[in-house]
């Protein structure tokens, strides 16, 4: 992931646009931050990323809020994480999923920190003026080296050290950011020891990558813990054992003037019952091309929320 630039001036006006595409209404108007009677609503803004997961947290965090009796307003599929970070700070959303080590490398460039708990508190210290961080989940996406099934079992992979006796003979697919940036082939080089025969640019864990796993031009893939082609396409993820990528934990961010404790233990019930598994089913849902809104209802009701 990219890290988070000063926002520009089309930065801005990419973000006025998104978000007047997503409501009929503008949230900051008077008519949005007041009630009738001219106090201030305490309505939830649930803002999401452009992509599909982000999408689905943030349903299931809207759905969950409503049946709670919240007041909820969805602006989902906002755009990258400039665009929203800008919009989280100037009030136009209010709450939205994120992923723990990845928002505090954004927010903290450089960062190689893999212990949650000092990311909690880092996170703490690093958020925009106004905005907490709730429970993470278990559920996460983060970085992973896959193999294919048949590898795997040939040279006994189960842990990225196992590839060490190997990676001489092997090809390593992933983005081209991978090539400099130390949660990639540096730090695979210095944490692991890991020399591949070749690094081959492909994607960050899309088609790319997955077609140069299929066809033989890379033996090892980047590609992200909660992507379902993992298990449809039965490759293997191997362990992270010595700490490498960062943890990509779902976790709610909002605005701490929204957070009251009603809203907090709704949250964290929801953090709380999702799981890598559930994730991974969801996502293979989506991927398949199902109603988002209607996953997200059946996966609520299967955990009483």
């Amino acid at each position: 992931m990219k890290k988070i630039m000063p926002a520009s001036i089309a930065a801005a006006a990419g973000l006025a646009l998104m978000l007047s595409a997503c409501s009929s209404g503008d949230p900051m108007s008077q008519e949005s931050e007041q009630g009738s009677d001219g106090s201030k609503s305490e309505q939830i803004i649930v803002g999401s990323a452009d992509f599909a997961e982000s999408q689905l947290v943030a349903t299931i965090y809207a759905q969950s809020l409503r049946e709670a009796g919240v007041e909820v307003e969805e602006k989902l599929n906002i755009g990258s994480r400039e665009v929203y970070i800008e919009a989280l700070k100037d009030g136009s959303i209010d709450l939205l999923p994120e992923y723990n080590g990845y928002l505090l490398a954004e927010l903290v460039p450089d960062t190689a920190e893999t212990d949650r708990e000092v990311i909690r508190e880092k996170l703490a210290e690093a958020l925009p003026e106004g905005t907490i961080a709730l429970t993470e989940s278990e559920a996460e996406n983060k970085d992973v080296l896959v193999v294919n099934k048949s590898l795997a079992q040939e040279h006994g992979l189960e842990t990225m050290s196992d590839l060490k006796p190997v990676a001489g003979e092997l090809t390593l697919a992933g983005p081209a950011e991978w090539k400099s940036r130390y949660i990639g082939v540096p730090g695979l080089e210095d944490l692991y020891g890991l020399t591949f025969k070749k690094f081959q640019v492909f994607d960050a864990g899309g088609p790319l990558t997955l077609a140069a796993l299929e066809g033989g031009q890379a033996e090892v893939g980047m590609m992200f813990s909660s992507d379902p082609v993992i298990t449809e396409k039965d490759f293997v993820s191997l362990t992270d054992d010595q700490g490498l990528f960062l943890p990509a934990n779902i976790l709610p961010i909002i605005r701490e003037s929204k957070a009251s404790p009603e809203v907090r233990e709704v949250l964290d019930q929801v953090s709380d019952a999702l799981t890598m598994e559930a994730l991974l089913e969801m996502n293979g849902q989506v991927s398949q091309g199902d109603d988002i809104a209607k996953i997200a209802e059946a996966w609520r009701a299967k955990n009483g929320l």
